[in-house]
């Protein structure tokens, strides 16, 4: 019978790659960095080529063929992975691990409202989160090391499987002593002329807010960009301009004397789709399904 690699030896090769070094490698991995080494010699000397250059002690370079085999060692972890999770999902619903990305638009405000009901009723889950940007959550997912994401659409999913949990508009954020702070709603004529502050690039809610107001990036001041929503509230705390925030997040963002004020924005378009996907033909598409349902419950408690 044909030698082949073990689950083990693909781990610690890509858990190099992943770190870039012996040592945080073999600390991952709760072996020493002798075993990591002697692991990886004897997977390169199976298949016969050189997957890592040992440049230094801390130097350490991923090869041409190395990076393609780390790829395929990823998908194959995945799926023995699964292999374990159809057992266990045949068994319990919701059980064992089960890891989630969720983008940080959406992971403070909606997790806080699902998470204690889904521990209730699903005592067994075992839940990993990992928070990050649609671009970084989305290419985690594809290489298998995450098993579903929360992100927000219109976005390109490249060909994951999904579904929606509900849709969300945006308010405006003004500072309290504004201007404009004495209307009940706002239109999108009154915010022309002022500074919108908005996320740094990377953050899907940057574009989507600033479409649901009919707006162009060309409407908001590149000068000042923030990298959460907190950031932001305080920016408007300040004074330093405006802001849209997603309906979700006012309850958590703004605070009674806090400095700031929201209002309403008449005729505004949906801003965003929340959305779980995952990869297409999971074997665990009914567990996916089960936790969109619960997420969507709790997104509705939120919505006001």
């Amino acid at each position: 019978m044909r030698a082949l690699p073990s689950p083990r030896q693909l781990r610690y090769l890509v858990t190099v790659a992943e770190t870039l070094h012996f040592g945080q490698a073999a600390d991952r991995c709760n072996v020493t960095q002798s075993t990591l080494s002697a692991g990886i010699r004897e997977l390169e000397g199976l298949l016969g080529v050189t997957l890592i250059e040992r440049q230094s002690r801390r130097r350490v370079v991923i090869t041409p063929i190395g990076h393609e085999i780390v790829a395929r060692a990823e998908r194959l972890l995945a799926d023995t992975e699964t292999l374990v999770d159809v057992a266990a999902a045949g068994s319990s619903p919701l059980s064992g691990l089960l890891r989630l990305g969720v983008i940080p638009t959406i992971g403070p405000y909606l997790l806080p409202a699902a998470l204690p009901d889904i521990r209730r009723r699903y005592p067994d889950l075992r839940l990993y989160l990992r928070e990050a940007l649609t671009d970084t959550l989305l290419e985690a997912l594809a290489a298998g090391r995450l098993d579903a994401v929360l992100v927000a659409t219109p976005f390109d999913l490249r060909g994951m499987a999904s579904v929606a949990l509900g849709d969300e508009d945006v308010v405006a954020a003004l500072p309290a002593d504004h201007r404009l702070a004495g209307h009940a709603t706002l239109r999108e004529d009154d915010l022309a002329g002022e500074t919108v502050l908005v996320l740094e690039d990377g953050h899907c809610l940057r574009d989507h807010a600033l479409a649901a107001c009919r707006m162009d990036r060309g409407r908001s001041d590149q000068r000042f960009q923030a990298t959460s929503l907190a950031t932001l509230t305080q920016m408007v705390a300040a004074g330093l301009g405006v802001t849209l925030l997603p309906r979700m997040a006012v309850g958590r963002e703004v605070v009674p004397d806090g400095g700031v004020v929201v209002r309403d924005l008449a005729d505004v378009r949906t801003a965003r789709t929340l959305t779980l996907a995952w990869r297409p033909g999971a074997a665990r598409e009914a567990d996916f399904r089960l936790l969109a349902d619960l997420l969507r419950e709790a997104h509705g408690r939120t919505a006001g």
